[in-house]
Order: structure tokens, then sequence, then C-alpha cells
């Protein structure tokens, strides 16, 4: 409350204007209990006010300084305004991932990212260019933009058990992306049980993702803002004789699809050829648009929206030229040498009594299966003979192996009754890895 007394020129006082202070420049007094007050308000606006007494009562004196002062601490100040700064970045740099990433890309892959991809809210989308157009690095890009937008605090990427590596990597010495990896001893050592509710940025590979119980985890984890599938033709389903036969993968990523925003799959070979199985993998993306489809007699579909793929011949470097040089195929007849012929002779053979023994054990999938390790052999050796070498070593030691086993078990008097061929472990399954995927 100021008093009467207090109120002499060069005084600040608060009150006699709403919401400003206004500086006091004459005092002329009327009687005892009024005065009549000139003033200067903050813009320089002259003005006068006749005030009482109970006027003056409700007026106060202005702390000598400033209307506004800034007493924090001025490094604090700094570092916040900073870090407000580089959030914003990248409404003046639009390609500020390209930019603070030890890449340099091409064309094509940046127009993946600027134009196919990021307009797209939410994003679900195929990306299938040939192999070599640098899909990591298109991934890459995306989930650094995305990051630096302030747009992705939960990241998910799913990819075969040999290429999880490559991807922690490439992330963390390309683009400054620390992802975790994410196996059974994580699970085991967490905290709540669920690694993924701890880890927002994690890889995990494929075919354990997809055991039911790793499946249960992932579902009730927290939801994602983007899951990255790589290798995704892996995750197909397809349809025969009326029915719909879903993969254990294509059931992961069914129940992923529905916990996340952002879905990008990459694959070089999203068409198998047949339409039908292929509308059943873009249903993935939008199930509503496909699934079902084919029953209902529809057996064509345009999928361009939901993807782009170019083909090698497509890539070019910023000046123009192809980024691969013309592939000219033609077919060198060869004469083998006498050991090669030996050893054509006797893998064929090996193959042929591996088939006739593989009829017996009465299973259809174990028929299968035995069937393609053994056709890989055969491919391996059109490969080279080193090729067929480390082949045909490593099947040797895995069955002796078992051999061995089978006879601590027989000492024992535990031995139960075995099929007529070993049981294929995962490591036996290795060979398939470069058997055509319409095989697998």
């Amino acid at each position: 409350m100021a008093l009467l007394e207090e109120l002499t020129p060069g005084v600040v006082v608060k009150g006699l204007l709403p919401g400003a202070n206004v500086t006091v420049i004459s005092v002329k007094r009327h009687g005892s209990y009024t005065v009549e007050l000139v003033y200067k308000e903050v813009g320089g606006r002259l003005g006068s006010e006749l005030l009482y007494s109970d006027t003056i009562a409700n007026l106060e004196i202005a702390a000598a300084g400033l209307p506004w002062s800034f007493d924090a601490e001025g490094a604090l100040f700094r570092l916040t305004s900073e870090a407000y700064r580089i959030r914003l970045a990248y409404l003046f740099d639009p390609l500020i991932a390209v930019h603070t990433s030890l890449i340099e890309p091409l064309p094509h892959q940046i127009t993946a990212v600027y134009q196919s991809m990021l307009p797209r809210q939410p994003l679900r989308f195929l990306l299938a260019d040939d192999p070599g157009a640098g899909k990591t690095i298109m991934a890459g890009l995306l989930i650094k933009e995305l990051m630096l937008r302030s747009s992705l605090e939960r990241c998910l990427i799913i990819c075969p058990g040999q290429l999880a590596e490559q991807w922690q990597d490439e992330l963390e010495q390309k683009f400054g992306l620390r992802f975790s990896m994410v196996g059974r001893g994580d699970v085991e050592e967490s905290a709540t049980g669920n690694p993924w509710d701890e880890r927002p940025y994690s890889i995990v590979r494929l075919d354990y993702a997809k055991r039911e119980a790793v499946r249960a985890r992932l579902e009730a984890a927290d939801d994602w803002d983007l899951v990255v599938v790589d290798e995704a033709h892996k995750c197909s389903a397809s349809f025969s004789g009326g029915e719909v036969k879903e993969t254990e993968r294509y059931q992961l990523l069914q129940t992923l699809s529905q916990k996340t925003r952002d879905l990008l799959l990459l694959t070089a070979t999203p068409h198998n050829g047949k339409e039908e199985d292929f509308q059943l993998f873009m249903a993935l993306l939008d199930a509503d648009r496909f699934e079902g489809r084919f029953r209902d007699s529809v057996h064509s579909s345009d999928a361009s929206d939901l993807m782009r793929r170019l083909v090698k011949e497509q890539l070019v470097k910023f000046d123009g030229t192809p980024l691969f040089p013309e592939r000219i195929a033609y077919t060198v007849n060869y004469k083998l040498s006498d050991a090669e012929a030996r050893l054509y002779a006797q893998v064929t053979e090996y193959v042929r009594q591996e088939f006739n023994r593989a009829d017996q054990l009465g299973s259809d999938g174990r028929v299968r299966t035995v069937g393609f390790a053994l056709t890989v052999l055969q491919r391996r050796l059109a490969s080279s003979p080193e090729a067929i070498y480390q082949s045909l070593r490593r099947r040797r030691e895995r069955l002796e192996a078992r051999l061995r086993e089978t006879e601590l078990l027989r000492r024992g008097d535990q031995l139960e009754a075995l099929p007529g061929l070993p049981i294929l472990s995962e490591e036996d399954l290795d060979d398939l890895d470069d058997a055509p995927e319409a095989e697998v």
C-alpha cells in the first residue's frame, strides 16, 4: 500500500493501470486527501489521474529496476535454448539426418526416405529395391530423421540372426544410434521380465522373436513408434486349397502390426510369383485392404502406393551414371576333370541314397526338411569344391556327434527309439540359407 508522501517524481507505481507499471512525473495536491498525478507509461505515453485516499491505498511502489529481470544461471539457460534449437533444426535443414551421419547417400536412398516414406503418417511401407541398393542405409536415415523430429521414442528392428550384429554395428557407426540386442539371456536378467519395456531401441532375431513365449512378451510390451523388418519375405503366408496357411513368422508380424504406429518391411523379393501370397503379405501393411481379397475372386491388386521397387538398372549416381555395371549373362561350357567328375558322381549318389531313406520316415515335414538340406549339397557342389567340402565336413561332424550321444545313451540304458535318420538341429538347417526362398 502506498502512502501519499511516497508519491514523488521518479517513483515507479504499480496498480494504477492494469498489467503495467507507470513512472510518476509530477504530483499536485488538492487538499489533504486528493492529488493529481501525472505519469508516463512504459511505452512513453503521458497520462494524468486524480487520486483520492481510497485509490492511493490500492497502489504499490514497485521495486527499483527493470519491469522484468533474469536471475537464473546463464549456463543452464544457454544449454536449454541450445537443446530447443537442435530440436527444431529439421525445420531449417530438411535433410538433417543426412548431414549429421557418416554416410554419402545416393539419390535413390534420399528419395526413398524424404519423398516416399517421411510424408506418410502413419507409415505402412514396403521397400523392395534390388539387392545392393542400401536398404539398411535407408532405414537408418528414416530412424534418425524421426528421432531428430522428436517422433520416435520406441523402435524395434527384426532381422535374421546372421544380420543382427551387422544392423547393430551400422546403426552405431554410421548414424550414432545405439540399439540393444535382445536375446534369451536378456529376458532372464530383465528386472520386469520384459526387456522390451526397458530397452526402447532394440534388435531381435526373427526366429527367436517368433517363439510363442517371446511373442507374448512382445505383445505385452508398450507400443512401438516404428518396427522395421529386414528380409520380410521370410514372414510370408500361403494360400492353398481355399485356406490360408500362416507361419509363426507371419503371425509375429500380424501381432506387431497392431502394436506399432509405423511399419517398414524390407525385402528384395516381395513377390514369389503367386498373387494370392503377395496379397497376404501386403495385408501385414493394410489388412482392411488386402486380407481375404483373393478368396473373394480379386486376382490382381495395385500396391504401388504402399511400396517402392527399383531394379539395379534404375539406380544411378548423382551424375546420372549407372550405379552398377551393365549385366551381360551368357553360358560358358566347361569340362569336368576326372577328379571333379568322380566327386560329382559320389555326391549325387549320396543325395539319391539319402532321399530314398527320407521317403521311409513317414513324416512329410521331416522328409521336406531333409530333402531341402540334401538339395543344398548339390548347389554347393556346383558352386566350388571348397564349398561342398565345408558343407560335407560340417555335416559329418554333426552326425558323428549325434552318434556319440546315441552310444552314451545306449550304455546308460536310456536309449529311446530313434528314426531312421538323425533329427536335424538348427545347425543342420544352416545349409538352407542359400536355398531359393520358394523352395524353403
